[in-house]
């Protein structure tokens, strides 16, 4: 089964299915799995693993209780199959999330309703990454019909909260050693990361709240208050004069896309100062006495996750020493190192081989700007051998009238069932 010719004809039992391709993935869309809250979680975990016990596969569902959102009105619910093969030998897991965000405005097409039109298929979360995860099913139904006698184990997880941090499905997951030796080897993922690149890791994120304080007093009387919107306009002043010049002088050795995304960023997500308004949208006479800013920084390989909070606490504390009656907080929100594999590693060296066969092009090898649930099974589980690769175009994620190609879904089931049965037969 190493050789091309051998693999023949799982390629061809995946062109004979590309309409059960559609279907599935048009059924996956149909379950509004919204994140926030989390919706509908548990019927499509269920519709996945009724599908995958009749191939054979041993089902498990687990909740990951006490993670933040899950209740019993929105249970944070995960799917894990396995399949043993015939003969001892590794395993290879296939994991995707199935929850997606918010709708959001501009639809010109039911975002529920699995729309398929040109080639395409349509819906919320039809290119991230339900489409993927629907191509990986048929890549490992399509394997093990043409090889049953396959050596190792195969495994696929549909799991929860990816869009919100991972901590409800693959961190709980992997604290609990599913995504650890010995019971798995290789991961891929199957984020839209386009059909011909092979997603090696990602940037580090950290998000914080900053606060500046001040003292309320009336509008009319500032000099007798202390405004915390000039203070947090002092904090922006330095990020401009100071901490983006720097930024961008920092360029990753990671090959991040865009190469925007190469550099070190700092975004300012949101910012909330003084007294709300008042009914008849009229603002309160008052100085404002608090003003909040959330920071989303991403970092390189090349930075440490120290360092990345010594830069704004220090600008911070420069400005408690510089300026009169300067307050703050800092509250940590989210914090996750960068994360990257081995492009010479047995899943990205097989995959990229496997690219080269069915495309006929040369693969690349990226990493994402922003992160994924590697980062769990890399930093909590201890896997190494993980990657992100499958269908759809990243910057169609979360937009209005998100779509995935047919055509690159079948690619990838094509590249995804290759990889699976050259990595079930790795013997080092």
């Amino acid at each position: 089964m190493d050789a091309v010719s051998d693999l023949q004809p799982v390629l061809h039992r995946i062109d004979d299915r590309v309409d059960d391709l559609v279907e599935l993935t048009r059924d996956l869309i149909r379950f509004p799995t919204i994140n926030p809250p989390g919706e509908a979680y548990q019927p499509c975990a269920e519709y996945i693993g009724k599908r995958l016990a009749k191939r054979g596969f041993a089902i498990e569902y687990v909740r990951a209780f006490d993670v933040p959102g899950d209740c019993d009105a929105y249970p944070r619910i995960n799917m894990v199959a396995r399949r043993e093969g015939s003969r001892s030998g590794p395993c290879v897991h296939f994991n995707g999330h199935i929850d997606v965000v918010e709708v959001g405005a501009g639809w010109t097409v039911p975002p529920f309703d699995g729309l398929v039109k040109d080639g395409r298929v349509y819906g919320r979360g039809a290119c991230d990454m339900k489409g993927g995860l629907a191509s990986a099913i048929i890549a490992v139904e399509a394997l093990i019909d043409t090889d049953p006698e396959y050596p190792g184990a195969i495994e696929i997880s549909a799991t929860v909260d990816e869009e919100s941090g991972g901590f409800g499905g693959v961190a709980y997951l992997a604290e609990r050693g599913w995504f650890s030796a010995p019971r798995v080897d290789h991961v891929i993922i199957p984020e839209p990361l386009n059909v011909d690149r092979v997603c090696i890791g990602h940037r580090g994120v950290w998000w914080a709240e900053i606060e500046t304080k001040g003292r309320m007093a009336h509008g009319s009387m500032p000099f007798l208050g202390e405004s915390a919107i000039r203070h947090m306009a002092a904090v922006l002043d330095r990020f401009e004069q100071k901490l983006y010049p720097k930024l961008a002088e920092r360029i990753s050795d990671m090959p991040v896309v865009p190469d925007g995304a190469r550099q070190s960023t700092l975004n300012i997500n949101s910012l909330h100062g003084g007294q709300a308004e008042g009914h008849d949208g009229l603002p309160a006479p008052c100085v404002a006495d608090s003003c909040r800013m959330i920071i989303d920084r991403r970092f390189l390989i090349e930075e440490s996750l120290d360092e990345v909070r010594s830069e704004i606490t220090d600008i911070l504390e420069d400005l408690v020493k510089s300026r009169p009656g300067f307050q703050f907080d800092i509250r940590e929100m989210f914090a996750v190192e960068p994360s990257i594999s081995d492009k010479n590693g047995p899943v990205a060296a097989t995959t990229a081989a496997a690219i080269q066969e069915v495309l006929a092009v040369e693969p690349s090898f990226i990493c994402s700007p922003g992160t994924y649930d590697q980062k769990h099974i890399d930093r909590i589980g201890k896997l190494k051998d993980c990657i992100a690769y499958g269908p759809g175009q990243l910057d169609l994620a979360h937009q209005p009238d998100e779509w995935v190609g047919i055509d690159d879904m079948v690619a990838a089931a094509k590249v995804m069932a290759l990889t699976a049965s050259r990595l079930l037969r790795r013997t080092a």
